[in-house]
């Protein structure tokens, strides 16, 4: 048996002083890391409480971009063109600041009644980046741009099918074009309204396609009945979008040959005359240029200001499908719950419910016909809905005020163990934030019902999140709490709003679902013409007068969603 030597004693002091050598970096590291997540958290909270209204607005703007097949910060860049272009005519500072709000907001309205659109059109935001680009005056390009997406979307049938519905989609394409783009002028004001935006802004926002010679929509306006702003910023939108597709020169000899017909003349004249100049300015298009040059310098929005500004967001984003209205709202109140019961702080559980409110503004950078189709999606398919979250990341990341949030939202579909997206982010990189908001959006997505399947019941949610939580997906505490807060209450039809009778209330679910006259008369047991009547008295009593602000209304008043 060997005989163990004694441990000379200068080598055991030397032993010791490695051990607490090595103790004290390592207690030193992790109090590193505490003070460093520490402050983070403090500017997390700090970052929230300095959101203006202007970064609501920019961030709106964006998504719109995305929307509308534009690149983002588009809007930007025709805000300061725009702004300048109106201090170059010596504009006053009223119509300067109408300028600036009808840049940024143009097509606030956009996401209204897109699944009709998709439905006729196919791919909206391709069309509509395409629509940018010709003269819509002219019948014949209008024309041109309408067969190609009607025979796209329409390239699944046979040819004889392909033809009827071509031309049955062509002959209400006009009506279906006109009751659109109405409701895009109605929500964008709507939403501006509740903005705390004045009736001039929301004014302008009523003329969205209106033209210099009367041919443009909703209401044929002519000559000096189209605003001023709205006159200005269609110009430079449209210059700014042509010079991207054909350069400079060809852009000018396309503007030059709409004098008369989409421009008033002398405005073009002008406009191409400070051409180069105002070409200048797009260089300094970023967030917060724009913010400054906001004509009324705004102070950080109070919590309740904050809080309508966001829900503003939510429901521009919710819009964009029939199946996806009020889910924001709804995500938003289930996850604050789960983390009330997972007890975090306060500020905590409201910055979980500002996240939730903005986790889906880039789903609408994702055509609507995918979002409707029913059935699976194919790879392609899903590779681009992978990417809305990314894009409402990357949109709420431009700003310092929202990378707090940005940072949660990026990660709603993330899982434990990598499988999630858009990152596929491990389970280090992911905090409790982040982990409840993904179970609660992993429970709403799976209650609510979706174009390809049913929606689940509450039994069958909680055995799949239970599943998720056991393969390693889903983190156990987060999936509990959210388990623990889910609910469903059944709307007491005597509280309906703006004095919607039980019946009133079940037509305008229809028509937020997208549902037709004889669909809903259908699935109501009712007549068409009696469904036409409720609708009626629905649009008087909440004054609306356009599908898409009527969907508005509903989610506005908690009336879509689950029951």
């Amino acid at each position: 048996m060997a005989v163990q030597k004694p441990v000379p004693a200068s080598s055991s002091r030397s032993v010791n002083f490695t051990y607490t050598k090595k103790a004290v970096l390592r207690g030193g590291l992790f109090l590193f890391i505490f003070l460093l997540v520490g402050l983070s958290l403090d500017m997390v909270k700090d970052s929230i409480s300095t959101i203006r209204r202007g970064d609501i607005l920019v961030a709106l703007s964006m998504a719109a971009d995305l929307a509308t097949g534009q690149p983002m910060a588009f809007a930007l860049k025709s805000c300061v063109m725009a702004t300048r272009f109106g201090h170059a005519l010596k504009l006053g500072r009223d119509q300067i600041s109408q300028i600036y709000f009808q840049a940024l907001l143009r097509y606030l309205g956009c996401n209204a009644d897109t699944a009709s659109m998709a439905l006729l059109l196919g791919d909206e935001i391709k069309f509509r980046r395409e629509f940018a680009l010709i003269d819509p005056g002219r019948a014949s390009e209008m024309l041109r741009l309408i067969l190609t997406h009607l025979r796209e979307s329409q390239q699944d049938k046979g040819l004889l099918a392909m033809a009827v519905g071509t031309l049955r989609a062509l002959a209400r394409s006009k009506n279906t074009s006109l009751e659109n783009l109405s409701g895009h002028c109605e929500v964008a004001q709507r939403l501006a309204e509740r903005l705390g935006l004045g009736s001039e802004v929301q004014s302008n926002l009523g003329q969205l396609y209106e033209r210099w010679d009367g041919r443009g929509l909703p209401n044929g306006l002519k000559g000096e009945a189209v605003f001023l702003p709205v006159r200005i910023v269609s110009l430079v939108q449209d210059a700014i979008a042509m010079e991207a597709a054909f350069g400079k020169a060809e852009s000018l000899v396309k503007l030059q040959a709409r004098s008369g017909t989409a421009y008033e003349p002398k405005l073009l004249a002008r406009f191409i005359e400070y051409y180069d100049e105002l070409s200048k300015a797009l260089e300094s298009a970023n967030w917060e240029d724009v913010i400054n040059l906001e004509p009324e310098a705004q102070q950080p929005l109070s919590s309740e200001q904050l809080e309508q500004g966001l829900l503003a967001m939510a429901d521009f984003a919710d819009l964009k499908s029939p199946t996806t209205l009020g889910h924001s709202r709804a995500l938003s109140a289930l996850a604050k719950q789960a983390a009330q019961h997972c007890k975090l702080p306060a500020q905590d559980i409201t910055q979980i419910g500002y996240a939730a409110l903005l986790h889906d503004l880039g789903q609408v950078a994702i055509p609507t016909r995918i979002w409707m189709k029913p059935s699976a999606f194919n790879a392609l398919e899903w590779e681009q809905v992978r990417l809305h979250g990314y894009y409402s990341e990357r949109i709420l990341s431009q700003s310092k005020a929202f990378s707090a949030l940005a940072h949660i939202v990026g990660q709603h579909h993330e899982r434990l163990d990598g499988s999630g997206y858009h990152r596929n982010a491990p389970v280090a990189s992911l905090n409790l934030s982040s982990k409840i908001l993904a179970a609660a959006e992993a429970y709403k997505n799976k209650i609510e019902a979706r174009p390809h399947r049913q929606a689940l019941s509450p039994k069958a949610v909680a055995e799949a999140l239970k599943l998720e939580m056991r393969q390693g997906k889903l983190d156990a505490t987060a999936t509990s709490a959210v388990l623990a807060a889910a609910g469903h209450v059944v709307r007491q039809q005597s509280n309906l709003p703006n004095g919607l009778t039980a019946r009133e209330y079940d037509v305008l679910r229809a028509i937020a679902k997208g549902q037709t006259m004889k669909e809903i008369a259908r699935e109501l047991g009712l007549s068409p013409k009696t469904v036409d009547n409720h609708t009626q008295s629905i649009f008087s009593k909440i004054s609306v007068k356009t599908r898409g602000a009527a969907i508005l209304f509903a989610i506005e008043h908690g009336l879509c969603g689950p029951t």
